[in-house]
């Protein structure tokens, strides 16, 4: 049954109340420090096999603020094509500001009619993360939902991080997915091809999806 737009839009405002009160910076997209969120970056962008000088093509989808972004150009990660999408037009809109020379897309891909290009490589990072007043059985609808669409998108792969299941205690706003729950609905409904990363030591797990 498709989840209702009002309820994961619920989630966006969630986001832009963190960039109200705390502008650009980690805490405007609702991550708690600058460097776990720079451990995401770097895991998500493990998704890439290409290390140059062959061009790649990149869609940040939930790109919030362009940190991503950012930290592809400190890295010198020059063969990486950006591109950015955000459910968010105040999002977007510092974003393009900031970065007048990428393309952004404000884009709800689950409605009839939603167009985009393809890309190479999608990453989805802090997308499936909260789900704040949604159930789990209405995030996890919405979480395949959109899984389903942007592998359709994406050339080579995506990836995407949810909350462990594997910890001390679990927060009602975010969704802890288990590792088998995951691994039998990509397998059913994508492919085999794909990789858990639970490496990294924060309380969440990256999966690697490729074609």
């Amino acid at each position: 049954m498709p989840v209702k737009q009002n309820d994961y839009l619920n989630i966006v405002a969630h986001y832009e109340s963190c960039l109200e009160r705390y502008g650009d910076s980690h805490l405007g997209v609702d991550w708690p420090n600058r460097r776990d969120a720079h451990t995401r970056y770097r895991v998500m962008l493990g998704l890439i096999r290409e290390t140059g000088p062959s061009r790649v093509t990149l869609l940040d989808f939930g790109c919030g603020l362009s940190h991503l972004y950012e930290y592809i150009r400190e890295n010198g990660q020059d063969h990486i094509v950006y591109s950015g999408l955000d459910l968010s037009e105040k999002f977007l809109a510092v974003s393009s500001r900031k970065f007048p020379e990428n393309t952004y897309y404000c884009v709800d891909i689950l409605t009839e009619g939603a167009n985009l290009p393809a890309f190479d490589y999608i990453v989805m990072n802090g997308v499936f993360t909260e789900k704040r007043e949604l159930s789990f059985d209405a995030m996890f609808e919405y979480c395949q939902q959109v899984i389903l669409q942007v592998f359709n998108l994406a050339r080579r792969g995506i990836a995407f991080n949810v909350m462990s299941k594997h910890v001390d205690w679990e927060r009602e706003d975010l969704f802890h997915l288990p590792f088998d729950t995951l691994a039998s609905f990509l397998i059913k409904k994508l492919t085999r091809n794909f990789v858990f990363r639970n490496d990294y030591g924060l309380y969440e797990y990256t999966t690697y999806v490729y074609k």
